[in-house]
């Protein structure tokens, strides 16, 4: 049986190490190899396939953002590439071998050194929050604080009352994030650890598949809905009108 809470391998001091933390130490690893092993390769013309494929994926992101931020894509798309590859990433991590089914026994309960950290509420608030501080931040930056506070405060009473609707819109924007990336991969790993449970060849195969669509669609999910809330805050209240 899985537990909502991580599992505690080890503490330093008053802070608990747990295997989802490991997992994301692990995909930290996968991701700064990635980025050392372009470094040392990259080309101004491109001459292997990694390269010509991560910059195909690159270009056709890009468009996407700038299709829907239009003239501030080029401040929203590291925000958005970088929460899609990183939630992507962490996402499939669940399904590398040895990643929940490597580990020890303690108190007769198996306790894996890696979890699919994505399956921890605690990366998924926290991701939420993140997206929330950068958007608005952007925001501030991009139309100016007086621009942006007009948007949630007003001395005319049905403004301000719309202004506090999206304040509270703000909130269940975070709420909405980080409990959707937490349910859908969560459920997943239950399904995917229960069917290998009872079947131990062959017949887990189609929901492994299943996942790897899954974790994909969630990355985007989150990552799209950042950058379409990124695009409406700067843009200015009195042009959305």
């Amino acid at each position: 049986m899985i537990s909502f809470a991580p599992e505690t391998i080890l503490s330093l001091g008053f802070f608990p190490i747990t295997n989802t933390i490991l997992d994301i130490l692990l995909v930290d690893l996968i991701i700064i190899g990635g980025i050392v092993y372009v470094y040392k390769n990259i080309a101004l013309i491109p001459n292997n396939l990694f390269q010509n494929a991560i910059e195909s994926i690159i270009e056709m992101f890009y468009g996407l953002t700038e299709s829907i931020a239009q003239n501030v894509a080029a401040k929203i798309f590291p925000y958005f590439m970088s929460f899609f590859l990183f939630i992507l990433l962490t996402n499939w991590s669940s399904l590398i071998p040895g990643v929940g089914t490597i580990g020890f026994r303690e108190h007769d309960e198996f306790i894996p050194l890696f979890r699919g950290a994505t399956s921890d509420l605690n990366l998924t608030l926290g991701l939420a929050l993140v997206s929330a501080v950068a958007t608005h931040t952007l925001s501030i930056k991009t139309i100016g604080i007086k621009e942006y506070l007009s948007r949630y405060f007003s001395f005319n009473p049905l403004n301000l009352f719309i202004g506090l609707l999206e304040i509270i819109s703000e909130i269940t924007k975070v709420i909405s994030l980080s409990f959707r990336l937490f349910g859908n991969i969560f459920a997943g790993e239950v399904v995917i650890i229960t069917v290998s449970s009872i079947f131990a060849f062959i017949f887990p195969l189609p929901f492994l598949l299943l996942e790897i669509v899954v974790g994909m669609v969630q990355a985007l999910v989150f990552s799209m809905l950042t950058m379409v809330f990124m695009a409406i805050l700067t843009t200015s209240h009195n042009q959305s009108h």
